[in-house]
């Protein structure tokens, strides 16, 4: 159950630079905002079908239908579906220029190797400058969370035409199904197009990884404007390298008086569980300021004093503040080396949902040189209640009718006065049922 987070900072135009062979995309990782984005050949798009509107990143076509005059003069289409626009490559292939193979959807990363992701910008309307989008940007989001299946998503903002984002993702993962984070390699950032392509491209701000990115431009120089037609075409490029997982957290629990640590236990109100968090490190070198964090859901209660951290330092336990109001620093450790803390919380009932078992998530998370792991261990805690018994409902008794002969007395026989007149001798008499709903109250709580 463990999940790691990590803190990181006309068409006719010259043969592009920059190579962008993509391997076949077997799923479709690409979107935009707003209604579906349709795609166009290189036909299409010469005979005037955009008119003055600005898209990105929508030609779907291939180089067989480019036309001779282009094909004499070396042109090659970057991409025959542009929707899929952002793709990766080992950095140890080299730079094969138009024959570099990127892989668009999904690549398998070795550790220790750099990887350069690419992100493709093109205006598709083919009249250059005069359909030039403004306030252009694009930026990269790589992910904080160390998992089996990191994913860096691919943003371009083009407000103010006719679609105003755009973004497309590559997921990484490992041979073996170890878990990495994606590091972003700092001054890593490259423009490459017509205008850099002789210089080997132009370093771009680190910004382009955050949330803002940075403007996009043809000579990048910041101003957010992007000319229509091939020959204006850029690509943003990135390195990141895979780090594979170095730490170690388990979280387990036992009811107070039992021996064997567990995933989870079963228990009731008033009784007493104690939580163990287990870390070791996993690094090649000796790290400092373990910290960890506990997270209480509702309905477990810590008990007061105690806390208590085992290690090589202090075998029969030290006490301990407590982790569930504050990130406790448990200290220093080499290689191999690990940390035990442990403390007890009590069952309540705060909102615990009745007949039902509900089932009370516990996070802990251990953070250190920058990252942190998380793993959870679980109660689970039945609640049975009363059912409220129905009232019945009493049979009301008839209103005398009086008869000619006798005002004010009681018939001892029905009297049929006609055929339109129906007596009933009792009103329907049944019970009020009342539907009780219920809902787990427990949820996983995340840090």
């Amino acid at each position: 159950m463990k999940t790691i987070y990590k803190s990181i900072l006309g068409v006719s135009a010259a043969a592009m630079v920059v190579g962008a062979t993509v391997a076949p995309a077997l799923v479709s990782a690409w979107g935009n905002a707003g209604a579906n984005r349709r795609t166009y050949t290189i036909a299409e798009i010469n005979s005037g079908a955009l008119g003055d509107n600005i898209v990105f990143n929508s030609i779907k076509d291939t180089d067989a239908n480019l036309s001779q005059k282009d094909k004499e003069a070396g042109v090659i289409m970057p991409l025959t579906d542009e929707r899929n626009f952002v793709g990766a490559r080992d950095k140890a292939t080299g730079n094969n220029g138009k024959n570099n193979v990127w892989d668009g959807n999904q690549i398998t990363v070795e550790e220790g190797k750099t990887y350069i992701v690419r992100l493709y910008v093109h205006n598709n309307n083919p009249k250059g400058e005069a359909a030039t989008a403004e306030n252009v940007k694009v930026s990269f989001q790589i992910p904080e969370m160390i998992s089996a299946t990191p994913r860096i998503n691919g943003y371009i903002d083009a407000p103010g035409t006719a679609i105003s984002s755009y973004w497309d993702y590559v997921d990484f993962k490992s041979a073996d199904g170890r878990a990495f984070y994606l590091d972003y390699i700092e001054g890593s950032a490259l423009i490459e197009n017509n205008h850099y392509g002789a210089g080997g491209g132009k370093t771009v701000s680190d910004a382009i990884v955050s949330n803002n990115g940075v403007k996009a431009s043809y000579k990048a120089n910041g101003d957010g404007k992007v000319p229509g037609c091939y020959g204006y075409a850029s690509y943003y490029t990135i390195e990141v390298k895979p780090v594979f997982e170095s730490t170690s957290v388990q979280k387990t629990v036992r009811k107070e008086g039992e021996k064997d640590w567990k995933e989870s236990v079963d228990a009731k109100v008033g009784d007493k569980v104690e939580f163990q968090i287990h870390y070791k490190n996993l690094n090649a070198s000796k790290v400092d300021n373990v910290m960890i964090r506990d997270s209480l859901p509702n309905n477990l209660k810590y008990v007061q004093g105690s806390a208590k951290l085992l290690n090589a330092s202090n075998p029969n336990g030290l006490a301990y503040n407590d982790p569930t109001a504050a990130a406790v620093n448990v200290g220093s450790y080499k290689v191999n080396g690990d940390a035990y803390l442990r403390f007890t919380a009590e069952v309540v009932d705060k909102d615990l949902a009745c007949n039902k078992t509900n089932q009370l998530v516990n996070w802990a998370k251990v953070s250190v040189n920058g990252f942190a792991l998380q793993d959870s261990a679980q109660v689970y805690v039945a609640k049975t209640c009363d059912e409220p018994t129905p009232t019945p409902t009493p049979t009301p008794t008839p209103t005398p009718t009086p008869t000619p002969d006798n005002p004010g007395e009681t018939p001892t026989t029905i009297v049929n006065t006609g055929a339109g007149t129906i007596v009933t001798g009792a009103i329907g008499a049944g019970s009020v049922v009342t539907a009780l709903g219920y809902y787990l109250a427990s949820r996983k709580k995340l840090m």
